[in-house]
């Protein structure tokens, strides 16, 4: 977050001692002992949602009202932050969760405005509820600002390259090793799927495969691997996209902008475990040399692979991925990925899908996500369709026979063949995307699955 403009202050800070309160009412008889005649004049009833602004004797703002329906929901004060104007706030009469209301207060203060001036937006400000780690509170909402920074910029200023020097500056930061292998060396580092395809992009763009290390000599700490999808654009390759699928596919590197956010998160919190992070990144473009439907491609596991479509590219570059992080070991595996229209088919924009047969893990990540207002939904590893991805001339193909139509379940089937057999893996297919405007959650870039999968991680690893 700005150092300059923070979004929370602390309550010690000169400016907060003149911070404008904001109440937050139910939908029953309080509203009118609370709110007055104000309140019913500007229709005000305590639904969710609702916000009045409340001036005082001398037209000044002198508090807010906020309705919350039946009960409060930490996460609704992220529209607060989109409805606000600029100033200084405080929660009066602190509710439960107000820790996690200031946090939903930080994320939707987000604005991208790399190519739009847009100063007159300044941010609202927030004094820290009681009790609030401050520190921790923005190192996890500056983690989802730069992956939805990362998502929303556009390909030409988005490409493998910057993926890797945001990749480098993280390792850097933290003391981690780092390790790129890129175009050609691909082939001679035996990563020749993630070659294949992203060998049809231009020089400048060519594919990579980036790792970063961190606390590996320390072998007696349990080792956490997580893999990212970083298609930095996909045009669908020969096959091609129609247009109105190729228009957001700048954000086909959502999963590398996830796992580069969730391993900061990791290594600023200093959490006893070694870390690795694997991003593979390349752009899925069209040229003379660019794979083809038919082809076959042996993997770094050895496994041959039958391209029944180019445009079922991310699965193929995780498979590589994934190969490598098996090599290490791990205790655990999370892979994200902007993998398949088939989960927004079955599960909308909102709630991601979660793939895992690990039944601890699933739980875990499940009742963080619901504790952190960061949902998950788990999907079925369905064993009956595996055999969608039978190949008569290979070991398996990308695209599943039709009969299986579970794109998004076959889609994780595939992944699992690659995926490391030691410890737990768990893959979540993210939209990276909110296509509703609204205050606090603004058409663009979003983060689903970090803040769920950090705090099981703390839990897990007792920093809980």
């Amino acid at each position: 977050m700005s150092a300059l403009h923070p979004v929370l202050i602390s309550a010690d800070a000169p400016e907060a001692a003149g911070a404008v309160p904001v109440r937050f009412i139910g939908s029953d008889a309080a509203v009118a002992e609370t709110a007055g005649d104000w309140a019913a004049l500007n229709g005000f009833v305590g639904k969710p949602g609702q916000l009045v602004l409340v001036p005082g004797a001398d037209g000044a703002l002198d508090h807010v009202l906020v309705g919350v329906g039946q009960s409060f929901d930490p996460m609704s004060a992220r529209g607060l932050a989109g409805k606000l104007p600029t100033g200084v706030y405080r929660l009066e009469a602190e509710p439960e969760g107000a820790s996690k209301a200031a946090l939903a207060f930080a994320l939707g203060t987000y604005v991208f405005d790399r190519y739009k001036d847009r100063s007159d937006r300044q941010r609202p400000r927030l004094v820290a509820p009681e009790g609030l780690d401050m520190d921790e509170t923005l190192r996890v909402a500056a983690a989802c600002e730069l992956a939805r920074e990362m998502i929303d910029t556009p390909a030409a200023d988005m490409g493998p390259l910057q993926i890797e020097t945001i990749a480098r500056e993280i390792a850097e930061a933290h003391g981690a090793g780092f390790a790129v292998t890129t175009g050609d060396a691909l082939l001679e580092a035996n990563y020749p799927v993630v070659h294949a395809v992203g060998r049809a992009a231009a020089p400048h763009r060519a594919p990579r495969l980036i790792e970063i290390g961190w606390n590996l000599d320390k072998t007696d700490l349990p080792l956490v691997a997580l893999v990212g999808k970083g298609v930095v654009f996909d045009t669908g390759g020969l096959d091609l996209k129609a247009a109105v699928g190729m228009r957001l596919m700048k954000k086909d590197m959502g999963g590398a902008a996830h796992v580069l956010a969730l391993g900061r998160l990791i290594m600023q919190a200093d959490l006893p475990v070694r870390l690795v992070v694997l991003v593979a990144a390349v752009e899925n473009a069209v040229s003379g040399d660019a794979f083809r439907p038919g082809d076959i491609l042996t993997s770094r596991k050895g496994l041959t692979i039958e391209i029944g479509n180019t445009d079922a590219e991310g699965r193929l570059i995780l498979a590589d991925a994934l190969t490598r992080a098996a090599e290490h070991s791990p205790d655990l595996t999370l892979d994200y990925a902007t993998l398949t229209g088939a989960a927004r088919i079955a599960l909308g924009p909102e709630l991601p899908p979660l793939y895992t047969d690990d039944e601890d893990l699933a739980q875990g990540l499940l009742n963080a996500g619901a504790a952190q207002g960061d949902p998950l939904w788990r999907m079925p590893l369905w064993p009956g369709y595996r055999a969608a991805l039978d190949s008569e001339i290979a070991d398996i193909k990308n695209d599943s026979a039709a009969w299986a139509q579970a794109g998004s379940v076959t889609a994780a089937l595939f992944l699992q063949r690659f995926a490391p057999e030691t410890g737990a893996w768990a893959h979540m297919d993210v939209f990276g995307w909110n296509p509703r405007n609204r205050p606090g959650w603004p058409e663009g870039a979003e983060v689903y699955g970090v803040r769920a999968a950090y705090a099981m991680l703390k839990v897990k690893y007792g920093r809980g």
